[in-house]
């Protein structure tokens, strides 16, 4: 049975992809989190025999990643790094938040080479759209998008803290494509970049629904709390991808030879936010007349006013029949209306 390591294995993300892991008994899994609380909480929740979990507290020093490296390096076949530092309560956006990020992956890259560099076959690090497209890219009527674009965000326009996110995706991901092929003569590895989009689908445990959820899921949780009267940005708009097929992909991107040094874009399809409100008012019944309603079909003629996103090579590479808007958005819904008990 192959061993995988997975960095934030408490993540929105990184959960679902431990759940496909762990599926079938195909394989071991060694999770990092950043507390022992987190620790226990994710054993309760997965209770795997097959699931190790490792208390990482600082992923953003060089040497986070050493002690389990040295600990497990020998066994560790396919690296999966999914967690990003983001602090937002900073006026240091280098010190808090750029350069984290970018630690963050030269810690795990460093921490195989130094221990693994020959036995770790797979490593996918998990980027962001963000680190393809900043939104002047997204929004420009007919600028064309696609695996090779990157965003043009320079660092004094990141530490100005206006594209302090996008920058530190964009400089972490640099950084590992800049290692990896700095560092081909020494490590055995073949990499693989994800670059999700928006993220929707439910949480991969009904417990793990609070008030607040994760920054994609959250816009939907936010028109469920609206009124009738309530605005709906006419603006804004963007690509999705279920959370249950990105971790499928991140699975490919290890077990499918051809996906090695590709850059993926894994997304469905594109979306605005009027979108999002009336599938929550065509589906759900008993939220008619209780949340936002906005402009109805107004968000299809948005998505012909920005970019297009061409990830059709992705798409072809992957081989996933990805899931619907409406499904996605639905399944996030239900579990959301579940919680509350309505």
């Amino acid at each position: 049975m192959k061993t995988v390591f997975i960095s934030g294995a408490n993540g929105y993300i990184a959960q679902h992809i431990i759940k496909q892991l762990l599926k079938d008994n195909k394989y071991r899994v060694i999770g990092s989190v950043r507390s022992e609380d987190k620790a226990d909480r994710i054993g309760q929740q997965f209770k795997s025999p097959n699931l190790t979990l490792e208390v990482v507290p600082d992923i953003s020093k060089l040497n986070a990643f050493d002690n389990l490296f040295q600990k497990h390096g020998k066994d560790i076949k396919v690296v999966l790094h999914t967690s990003s530092p983001v602090s937002y309560s900073t006026d240091d956006y280098e010190k808090d938040v750029l350069l984290p990020a970018i630690n963050g992956t030269r810690s795990v890259l460093e921490a195989i080479k130094k221990y693994c560099p020959q036995t770790v076959e797979k490593v996918v690090i998990t980027s962001s759209y963000a680190a393809v497209a900043g939104s002047k890219q997204e929004y420009q009527r007919g600028t064309v998008i696609t695996e090779d674009t990157w965003n043009p965000v320079t660092w004094e326009e990141a530490i100005s803290g206006a594209e302090a996110y996008s920058g530190s995706k964009t400089f972490a991901e640099k950084a590992a494509w800049d290692f990896w092929n700095a560092n081909r003569d020494q490590v055995k590895f073949e990499m693989t970049v994800i670059n999700p989009v928006f993220v929707f689908g439910p949480q991969a445990f009904d417990q793990n629904v609070g008030k607040k959820l994760n920054a994609s899921c959250e816009i939907i949780n936010r028109y469920l709390n609206t009124t009738p009267e309530t605005e709906v940005d006419q603006k804004k708009a963007g690509s999705f991808i279920d959370v249950r097929d990105l971790a499928r992909a991140h699975l490919a991107a290890f077990e499918n030879a051809e996906l090695a040094g590709q850059r993926l874009i894994v997304a469905a399809a594109r979306f605005s936010f009027q979108d999002i409100v009336d599938v929550l008012n065509e589906d759900f019944p008993q939220l008619k007349g209780k949340i936002a309603i906005g402009k109805p079909g107004a968000g299809k003629r948005r998505l012909k006013e920005i970019s297009v996103l061409d990830n059709s090579k992705t798409k072809k590479l992957l081989g996933i029949d990805f899931m619907p808007f409406s499904k996605s958005i639905d399944d996030t819904v239900d579990q959301i209306l579940k919680a509350r008990g309505q």
